[in-house]
């Protein structure tokens, strides 16, 4: 038997596993107004489902009440209507009363049943059948195992399907009333406190019409009022909120853009409205900030076009200057350096010729003619030297990519500058690297290169000290020398001027200072490179560095 909680199973749900799916997996529109109209739909949906729902049951409750007391109603009518025939025992006319009701619009069929369960009278062709205990129309009675003897009204109602037709069975309880118990006619003993069931089966199916209607109202009135609200959330967002959201955007397009002259209109009241004109006004300051900063910036291009041009002229007279005075150092320079060897010459001159008479060199004094004889040309040799740096300064000719072997060269040079070096007290140690790789080099630049670097060495030292040269392989097939010594060292100040022509720290006159100078360019023209490294402790070391290549004049320059 189908019980009264199931006749409504095909009753609308809410909406709520759809949106529950969507949100779960994570799908929802990128823009701001969409997610804002499925929401507010979401909800209204949810909201106006639930109501209809709610709405719907209740209307469902309200007409089953009613049939319920329609039926109620009916059952005391009919026996009230048979309560006399019955009590004088003229069942006839009491089931005459009963087809008579039975036979009527909106009641299916009525029955009696005594108290064994057999069917005493029934407007079907059912009658004078049994039925046991746990029929429809008896479990609502007996399911509990002791008859009920007064039930309550929603006790009595049963409902159930036959032939496909959907029925509301409704049963009334006859009582054993004292006027039945003393009747002369069927006295039934006091004890039996209930005779038999009055049974009234009605139809359901105009309920049933009625309750799909009121469905269908209820979707229809669902669907009507979600899509005119949606249509009303849309048309409030799209003109409340997504014009002005979309207008923001473009102004921050155009502001990214440095459009910065189009204003910012949002025809708003509410804080949208406000955001618009702080973000105009911000706007507004930007391009007054963007045209101040136009005009310090042409005015700064313009300033430092006009300061480009006074450095470049003052650069320009600074350069001629520098020249004119490099000049002048270079002249009174050699001028000093020459004058001092030719004022030897003149004053050894001057006194050969004293010393020669008509006759020729007086025999005493030979041997002094020959030692002025001697010193003019040391003077003359050293005024050559001084000729032989200026023009080895000012050559910068390219050099030759003969490969040469780097410590034969180191070698030759150290026997030809033994002497001078024995002069000073100091000797020369040379460790050669086995596998030093040929290098192209002008082999008689890169020998006046290791002179000067053994001159400049010898000259730092004292007497008794050791000048140490050493070669190595360098980068891509290069070599790599260092001349170094333990003597005065140079201070600090000075090490990056040690290669600037003319620049020289020896006071006894020795040289002018183009040594270093001359080294510096022959190692440039050959690619490579030279540093040097001194402390007053620890002496000076020289690493020149030599490439597996020789540079194109480009690559030089």
């Amino acid at each position: 038997m189908q019980r009264q909680e199931d006749r409504r199973r095909d009753a609308p749900r809410p909406p709520l596993r759809s949106w529950a799916i969507m949100m779960n997996t994570g799908w929802m529109p990128r823009g701001l107004a969409p997610k804002l109209i499925l929401s507010v739909t979401a909800i209204v949906l949810l909201v106006v489902g639930i109501f209809a729902y709610v709405n719907a049951r209740i209307q469902e409750q309200q007409l089953l009440d009613e049939v319920i007391q329609g039926t109620d109603r009916l059952s005391n009518t009919i026996t009230g209507a048979t309560w006399h025939a019955m009590l004088d025992d003229q069942r006839e006319s009491a089931y005459q009363v009963m087809r008579t009701i039975g036979s009527q619009e909106g009641v299916r069929r009525v029955r009696i049943f005594n108290k064994v369960g057999r069917i005493t009278f029934s407007t079907g062709p059912d009658a004078g059948t049994m039925v046991n205990q746990g029929a429809e129309a008896c479990d609502i009675c007996h399911a509990a195992g002791k008859p009920l003897v007064k039930p309550k009204v929603h006790t009595r109602v049963r409902e159930f399907r036959e032939n496909d037709h959907h029925l509301l069975g409704y049963i009334t309880p006859i009582y054993n009333e004292p006027a039945c118990s003393t009747a002369s006619c069927h006295a039934h003993p006091e004890g039996i406190h209930v005779l038999g069931v009055l049974d009234i089966s009605v139809p359901l199916d105009r309920l049933d019409e009625e309750v799909a209607g009121i469905r269908t109202r209820a979707v229809l009135v669902t669907v009507v009022s979600v899509v005119l609200i949606a249509a009303f959330v849309v048309f409030f967002t799209r003109h409340f909120v997504h014009r002005p959201i979309t207008t923001l955007i473009e102004a921050t397009e155009h502001v990214a853009a440095m459009r910065l002259d189009q204003p910012i209109v949002v025809r708003s009241k509410d804080e949208l409205g406000e955001l618009g004109k702080s973000f105009d006004s911000m706007r507004v300051q930007l391009r007054s900030a963007h045209v101040k900063i136009e005009d310090f910036t042409r005015n700064l291009e313009r300033k430092v076009a006009e300061r480009t041009l006074e450095l470049q002229e003052a650069q320009r007279r600074l350069g001629q200057s520098e020249r004119l005075a490099s000049l002048g150092r270079l002249s009174a320079s050699v001028a000093h350096e020459i004058n001092n060897p030719l004022s030897g010459v003149l004053n050894y001159g001057a006194l050969m010729m004293r010393l020669m008479g008509d006759d020729g060199i007086p025999p005493d004094r030979v041997e002094d003619f020959r030692r002025y004889l001697s010193c003019v040309v040391s003077e003359t040799s050293r005024a050559g030297r001084i000729v032989t740096d200026l023009l080895a300064f000012s050559r910068r000719s390219a050099s030759p990519d003969t490969p040469e072997d780097l410590n034969e060269v180191v070698r030759r040079t150290i026997e030809a500058t033994g002497y001078r070096l024995a002069e000073n007290g100091v000797r020369a140690e040379f460790h050669p690297h086995p596998d030093l790789p040929r290098i192209p080099c002008d082999a008689q630049r890169i020998q006046q290169v290791v002179t000067n670097l053994l001159q400049n060495a010898a000259d730092a030292s004292r007497e008794g000290q050791v000048v140490v040269l050493r070669t190595s392989p360098g980068e891509e097939s290069g070599a790599v020398l260092t001349v170094a010594d333990r003597g005065v060292g140079i201070d600090a100040e000075n090490l990056t001027r040690v290669f600037d022509p003319f620049f020289t720290t020896k006071e006894d006159g020795k040289g002018i200072g183009l040594g270093l100078a001359v080294v510096y360019g022959i190692v440039e023209t050959h690619g490579g490179t030279i540093e040097v490294a001194s402390s007053p402790e620890d002496g000076t070391t020289f690493t020149v560095r030599l490439p597996g290549r020789v540079r194109s004049n480009s690559e030089a320059e």
